[in-house]
């Protein structure tokens, strides 16, 4: 792989920029081809405790600043909560571990039973820490093995640590805890380690993807993105966590609010959890032609809880960030 040099940071110029003098010397290099606009000091981007993340884009149309203005506040990118994360990815890429995702997209493995303390508003029920009956595995506990303690998202990744008499023993990796699920509900996968993430902001509306290559992280893409509203029953927020990608449709057909006729379609749609995709600007026509961008991305939440981007880059996303070896990782 050819690299060029474009960025040195000399210990003494990192005393001038009020840098700790004894902070290391490095260099940022640009993989060929795909860098969009100038290089500058914020090309390089390292935030203690985390992971090192340099920049070195694939995908440079409708690219965002690191920071940005939006109807007169201020956007970013979260450079140092994905650093955090991907330091977190690191350490799981680090174990000698069996892998496996939750699924249970349109209730094929049956709906869950009511988990213990359920809710139920708008007629949708929901655990004790607001995760929706449909859709998701039940998670037990040794000890009770007859109702739910809560439910698992369809999407999760999670460790398998044993079997036992038609249960998996799991650890998710969104919270804490052993958890039996029904084997069902979970599909062990070959992936080991996972070199591609898409990170997805709900605070600050945007969507970045990473890769790994050579033992360092790249940005391959910065964009805007538009993610779940939350307004039940039919619109739901794009739920926080670590997700695994799970399925692709160069052509996701949707049905109106309430009704079963196919209205449109989302382009390019990469599926991570439940009935969420990341995709491109949805056609409100089934035999429509694919629309490149809307003005709408990157504002406010407005989706069915899908993330939303350019079509284009939901394309790059598909073509480049295979099922179960990419995980998609929101964040707030």
């Amino acid at each position: 792989m050819n690299r060029i040099p474009i960025l040195l940071l000399a210990a003494c110029f990192a005393a001038t920029c009020g840098v700790c003098a004894q902070a290391p010397q490095y260099i940022a290099y640009l993989q060929q081809p795909g860098q969009a606009g100038p290089v500058d000091f914020e090309d390089f981007i390292e935030r203690p405790g985390g992971v090192e993340i340099k920049k070195a884009l694939q995908y440079d149309r409708h690219t965002l600043a690191d920071e940005y203005d939006y109807e007169g506040t201020r956007r970013k990118f979260q450079w140092d909560k994905i650093s955090g994360r991907l330091g977190r990815i690191e350490a799981l890429n680090g174990k000698d571990a069996s892998w496996a995702v939750l699924e249970n997209y349109k209730n094929e493995h049956d709906r869950p039973p009511l988990a213990e303390d359920y809710q139920k508003e708008h007629n949708v029920v929901t655990d004790r820490y607001g995760v929706i009956q449909n859709q998701s595995a039940p998670l037990y506990t040794a000890e009770d093995l007859h109702e739910p303690e809560r439910y698992g998202r369809d999407g999760s990744l999670v460790e398998i640590t044993a079997e036992d008499d038609g249960y998996y023993i799991i650890d998710n990796v969104n919270f804490d805890g052993q958890w039996y699920v029904p084997e069902q509900y979970v599909r062990p996968i070959d992936a080991r380690q996972f070199h591609r993430v898409v990170f997805v902001d709900r605070t600050n509306q945007n969507i970045a993807t990473l890769e790994k290559v050579n033992g360092e992280w790249y940005v391959r893409s910065m964009n805007p993105a538009t993610t779940g509203r939350d307004n039940p029953p039919y619109q739901y927020a794009t739920p926080e966590g670590i997700f695994l990608m799970q399925d692709k449709k160069e052509k996701m057909f949707y049905t109106g609010d309430g009704s079963s006729e196919i209205v449109g379609y989302a382009p390019y749609a990469n599926r991570f959890t439940n009935g969420a995709y990341i995709h491109g600007v949805p056609v409100n026509s089934p035999d429509g032609s694919v629309v490149e961008y809307s003005n709408t991305l990157g504002t406010i939440p407005r989706s069915h809880m899908c993330v939303r981007t350019a079509s284009s880059h939901a394309e790059f996303i598909y073509d480049n960030f295979p099922v179960d070896q990419t995980l998609v990782v929101v964040i707030d």
